[in-house]
């Protein structure tokens, strides 16, 4: 009986020592089963990628527009023009400085008109005086043609440039207590146009002298000078 005990108690040890052997080969740590280490996990980027960034300055269109052609603009000389109206009733001058222009018609006895405007780029004029009065015509070359409405009445003209001492005078002053008002158009060919209204009432004018503007009314010695707009 004695014997029995350590043999016992080396039996239990023994087999207590397998069994702990068979449970490390069954559940041992770290194995695959392909008896390789674990594969590791990867875990995806948590940021997403960067979408391209649009270019930093776009082109902006040009603020500055392409040039235009430079409109072409008439010389518009300092002179002044003179004719008759196609009637041969009366006589129109018009004295043109830059862009202004003033006219006068007459028809040398009771009827006259003084009108003023601006002229155009392309030569074209719109005059406008009392009474309704109005000159419309066009600069070209040597010449104005146009038509001036007096009384309602139209009246179709050209003036071509006139050469001093032709061209367009006007005299204005008081003789003796009463306001006259001379105009006078000088043709070429010397031949005169003109009415002196004195306190209103219009009648013939006194030819001047072409050279110096020297006339005389009612006994008054006056210069009638060129007209300038």
């Amino acid at each position: 009986m004695k014997r029995s005990g350590p043999l016992f108690t080396l039996f239990t040890g023994l087999a207590l020592a397998l069994f702990m052997l068979s449970l490390n080969a069954t559940t041992g740590e770290g194995t695959s089963s392909y008896g390789g280490a674990p594969a590791a996990t990867t875990t995806p980027s948590a940021s997403p990628s960067a979408s391209p960034s649009p270019s930093a300055t776009k082109a902006s269109p040009s603020t500055s527009p392409s040039a235009s052609p430079s409109q072409t603009k008439r010389a518009r000389p300092n002179a002044s023009y003179a004719g008759r109206t196609d009637d041969n009733t009366s006589a129109v001058s018009v004295s043109v400085r830059g862009d202004k222009a003033v006219a006068y018609f007459c028809d040398g006895r009771t009827k006259e008109s003084w009108l003023k405007g601006n002229v155009e780029d392309d030569g074209s004029m719109k005059l406008s005086g009392s009474h309704g009065a109005k000159l419309e015509g066009t600069l070209a070359g040597d010449r104005i043609r146009g038509t001036v409405e007096i009384q309602d009445r139209p009246y179709g003209f050209t003036a071509r440039k006139a050469v001093k001492p032709s061209g367009l005078y006007r005299a204005t002053t008081e003789v003796r207590g009463a306001k006259v008002d001379g105009g006078w158009i000088v043709l070429p060919g010397g031949r005169q146009v003109g009415i002196v209204t004195k306190n209103d009432k219009p009648s013939s004018a006194p030819p001047i002298d072409p050279e110096t503007g020297a006339v005389t009314v009612d006994g008054e010695h006056l210069t009638a000078r060129p007209v300038v707009p």
